[in-house]
C-alpha cells in the first residue's frame, strides 16, 4: 500500500511538471553531453553500441557522501550491498552468487591502472567516494578488450586535468551522522600546462548500526600527470587502512525481534561478538602509466603496477592471515584517424597481472590468534591478448570487432603438510569476440545490437575459500551474451533514454556453498539463463530564465531480471527452472533533483525492490522493501570560493530490511539488517 501510494505521487508529480511545460517558456535547459572512454575510445555516449552508464562527481554523492551503494544501485542492471559499514558486494546483470564479499566477474580500473589482481579479486572497498570524479559502467562481457568477466567492467577516474596558468585549489570537509558516523577529508589540488596534481586524504569511521559493526578507513591518494610534446606520464599512488567488525547473518526471527544483533553463538560455536570477527587490510598501490602520440593517428600507451595488502580476518572458527603482493603491466597501440565513414580504428595490446598470497590459518580464540591449523602458499596469474577495430561504412552505420585471447593459471602448496606437494591448475585459454553494430536513427539516436562471449574463471577466493579446503576442481563460467538496444537524446536534449534487452546464457555457474561452521566454498552448478531488460528515462524540464529554480529534472531506472538455472542439479535433487539466488525480479529507482539560482538544492529517490530468493531450492525469500532517501543543502559561492553545507536522511520510511542477504546459509542465518532511520550533516569548504 505504500510502495503503490509513493508511486501514484510520483505519477501526479511527472504530470504536474508536463504541465507546467506547456505553461512556461523553454529556456532549452539541455542535457549536458557526455563522453565516454570506454573500449579504448572517446566517443560520445549515445553513439557507442554497449549498454553504458556514466556518474560524475556530483552523481556520486547526490544522496551519500559517504558509500557509493545509492548512486550504483540508481543504474539499471546494476546492484550494489553493504552488509555492514565497508562490506560491499557488487554486481552486474548478474547474481550474487559468487560474492562473499567485495567485486567478483567484474573487471575493475581506476585511471586505466587494474585494481582487480592476479586472482581475480578487487577491494572496492579501500576507496571512499571523496577520491573518485566519476565512473563508466559497463554492463555485460566486456572480455574482448578488459579481459576475464562475464558481469562487464568498472572505469573510475580522479580528477586529471591540465590548466593554461598555475593554480592551486585547496578543499576539506566534515561530517557527521547516525551510530557515530565521522567523515574527514581534505585535498589540494595543483595544474599548470605541463603537470597536474591531486593529493586526497579522507578519514571515516562508524560505530556500526548492528553489534560488531564498527569501522574505520584512513586513506591517502596521491595522483597526477606530467606533459611535455607529444608525451605524458601519469601515476596513482594510494595507502589505506581499512579495519570493519563483521556481524554475520541473523534469522528471520532474530531481525525481527532486534535487527541490530550480530551472529548468535549456535550449539559449539560461539558468537560474532565473541569471537571479535573483523576485516583488517593494510593496502598500498603504485602505478605508473605512459602514452606517447607517435603520429597524428597512433598511439602507444602502457603501464606497470605493483601493490601489496597485509588482511587479517578473525572469523568464527579460525583466525586467517593473508600476505598479498601483486604486480601488473600493460600497453596497447590505437590507431585513431578522424572518425568519418570510410575510415577504420584499431587497437590491440595486452595486459599481465600476477598475484602472490601466503594464507596461514590458526585458531581464534575470542579475537586472538592461537595455534597453526594451516599455512599455504598460493601464486595466481592471468594474460590477455585482445585487437578490435572499428569502421563506419557509411554516415550512420558503425560496426565493431573485437577478439581476445584469455588465460588463468594457478599454484597451491600446503606447506604445512608432512609432505607438501604443489597442485597446480590451467585455466585452458579462451578466445572471447564482440560484434557490434550501430544505426544513427537521427542526430543523438542510436539503436544497436551485439553478440559477445563473456570468459570468468574461479576466483583465488573460490578456489581456496573460508572453509580452507583447495577446490582445484572449479572450472570457469562462460556464456555468450545477446543484446539489443536503444538510447540517446529527445525533446531538445532535455530527454534522455535508454532501453536494452539481453540473453545471456551461462554454464558452469559458480554458485556459493556454506558448509556447518558457517565458512563458505563453491561449486559449478550446471548454468543460468539470464535475461532481461533495462531502462532508464531522465528528463530535464524547461523553466523561465528569470524564475527562482535553475535546474528540475525527474529519473527513472527499471530492471527485468527472470534469470532462472538450467541444468542445476545437486545430488538427486533438480533446481533446474527455480530463480536465481539472490537476484530480485523487478528494481524501480526514482527521483526528482531540483537546484535553484541562490545555491539551494535536494535530491530524493525512492527504491523499490521486489522480493528475492534465499536458497536455491527458492523455500525462502527476503521480503520486498522501498528504500526513499533525501539529501538537501545550499552552496555559497564568491570569487572562487565555496561553502557547502547539507543534510540528508536515509531510509526515510523506516523499514526493517536486509541489504545483503547470505544466500544459502546454514541456519537460515540470511539476513544482514541494514539501519533503520538515520542522519548525516556536513559542511565542505574549498577555494
Amino acid at each position: 500500500m505504500r510502495l503503490s501510494l509513493l508511486m501514484l505521487i510520483a505519477c501526479c508529480s511527472t504530470k504536474v511538471s508536463f504541465a507546467w511545460q506547456t505553461s512556461q517558456q523553454d529556456s532549452a535547459a539541455k542535457l549536458d553531453e557526455v563522453v565516454v572512454t570506454a573500449f579504448y575510445g572517446n566517443a560520445k555516449w549515445e553513439s557507442l553500441p554497449a549498454a553504458i552508464a556514466t556518474i560524475n562527481r556530483e552523481g556520486l554523492q547526490k544522496i551519500s557522501p559517504v558509500t557509493l551503494v545509492s548512486s550504483f544501485n540508481t543504474i539499471p542492471g546494476v546492484r550494489m550491498e553493504e552488509r555492514s559499514p565497508a562490506s560491499y558486494r557488487l554486481s552486474f546483470r548478474g547474481s550474487l552468487l559468487r560474492s562473499p564479499f567485495g567485486v567478483r566477474n567484474i573487471k575493475v580500473y581506476w585511471n586505466d591502472f587494474p585494481l582487480t589482481d592476479g586472482g581475480g579479486n578487487t577491494y572496492l572497498n579501500l576507496l571512499s567516494v571523496q577520491q573518485l570524479s566519476g565512473a563508466e559502467l559497463l554492463k555485460g562481457p566486456a572480455a574482448s578488450v578488459y579481459g576475464a568477466g562475464t558481469g562487464g567492467a568498472l572505469l573510475l577516474r580522479s580528477v586529471d586535468t591540465f590548466s593554461l596558468q598555475s593554480t592551486h585549489h585547496f578543499e576539506a570537509g566534515l561530517l557527521g551522522g547516525s551510530y557515530g558516523l565521522l567523515q574527514q577529508q581534505a585535498g589540494w589540488q595543483y595544474s599548470n600546462q605541463t603537470f597536474h596534481s591531486s593529493l586526497q586524504q579522507v578519514h571515516t569511521q562508524s560505530d556500526g548500526y548492528r553489534q560488531q559493526s564498527a569501522m574505520r578507513r584512513d586513506g591517502l591518494q596521491w595522483n597526477g600527470a606530467f606533459s611535455f610534446k607529444q608525451q605524458q606520464l601519469k601515476f596513482l599512488l594510494f595507502y589505506t587502512n581499512l579495519y570493519y567488525q563483521t556481524p554475520g547473518g541473523i534469522t528471520l526471527a532474530q531481525m525481527q525481534q532486534d535487527p541490530q544483533l550480530a551472529r548468535q553463538p549456535a550449539g559449539n560455536l560461539p558468537g560474532a561478538v565473541q569471537q571479535k570477527t573483523a576485516i583488517y587490510n593494510s593496502t598500498f598501490f603504485a602505478g605508473i602509466s605512459h602514452e606517447a602520440a607517435l603520429s597524428d593517428v597512433w598511439q602507444l600507451k602502457s603501464f606497470v603496477t605493483a601493490n601489496t595488502t597485509r588482511f587479517r580476518n578473525p572469523f568464527i572458527t579460525n583466525y586467517e592471515k593473508r600476505a598479498e603482493d601483486n604486480l601488473g603491466a600493460g600497453f596497447h597501440f590505437s590507431f585513431h584517424p578522424r572518425r568519418s565513414p570510410g575510415v577504420l580504428q584499431w587497437v590491440s595490446g595486452a595486459e599481465w597481472l600476477y598475484n602472490r598470497s601466503a594464507i596461514d590459518d590458526y585458531g581464534n580464540r575470542a579475537g586472538v590468534q592461537d595455534t597453526v591449523q594451516f599455512k599455504d602458499k598460493v601464486h595466481a596469474a592471468q594474460w590477455i591478448l585482445f585487437t578490435q577495430a572499428s569502421y563506419r561504412p557509411g554516415a550512420k552505420w558503425d560496426i565493431t570487432a573485437g577478439l581476445s585471447l584469455n588465460n588463468q593459471s594457478y599454484s597451491f602448496i600446503r606447506l604445512s603438510d608432512p609432505s607438501p606437494v604443489e597442485q597446480r591448475r590451467q585455466i585452458n585459454a579462451v578466445l572471447t569476440p564482440r560484434i557490434a553494430l550501430s544505426y544513427r536513427l537521427k542526430p543523438g539516436v542510436t539503436i544497436y545490437a551485439l553478440i559477445a562471449k563473456g570468459f570468468s574463471p574461479p576466483t583465488q577466493a573460490e578456489l581456496r575459500p573460508a572453509d580452507r579446503n583447495y577446490h582445484g576442481d572449479l572450472n570457469a563460467e562462460q556464456g555468450w551474451n545477446y543484446e539489443a538496444g536503444i538510447k540517446g537524446y529527445a525533446l531538445n536534449r532535455r530527454l534522455q533514454f535508454d532501453v536494452a534487452a539481453y540473453y545471456f546464457r551461462l554454464q558452469d555457474a559458480i554458485v556459493r556453498r556454506v558448509n556447518s561452521a558457517g565458512a563458505e566454498y563453491f561449486v559449478n552448478a550446471g548454468g543460468a539463463v539470464q535475461k532481461g531488460v533495462e531502462a532508464l528515462l531522465r528528463y530535464r524540464l524547461p523553466l523561465r530564465p528569470q524564475g527562482f529554480i535553475n535546474q528540475l529534472q525527474v529519473w527513472s531506472s527499471y530492471s527485468y531480471q527472470p534469470y532462472y538455472f538450467e541444468g542445476y542439479k545437486q545430488g538427486t535433487i533438480d533446481y533446474s527452472g527455480n530463480a536465481l539466488t539472490g537476484v530480485p525480479r523487478n528494481g524501480w529507482v526514482s527521483g526528482l533533483d531540483l537546484e535553484t539560482k541562490n545555491g539551494l538544492y535536494s535530491a530524493v529517490s525512492l527504491n523499490a525492490t521486489s522480493s528475492l530468493p534465499l536458497t536455491d531450492a527458492n523455500d525462502v525469500y527476503a521480503a520486498a522493501y522501498q528504500l526513499l532517501q533525501w539529501k538537501a543543502g545550499y552552496r555559497w559561492k564568491k570569487n572562487g570560493r565555496i561553502l557547502h553545507f547539507f543534510a540528508g536522511v536515509d531510509n526515510l520510511l523506516n523499514q526493517v530490511y536486509s541489504l545483503g542477504n547470505d544466500i544459502n546459509a546454514v541456519g537460515k542465518r540470511f539476513y544482514n539488517p541494514a539501519p533503520g532511520r538515520n542522519f548525516f550533516a556536513g559542511v565542505q569548504y574549498s577555494f
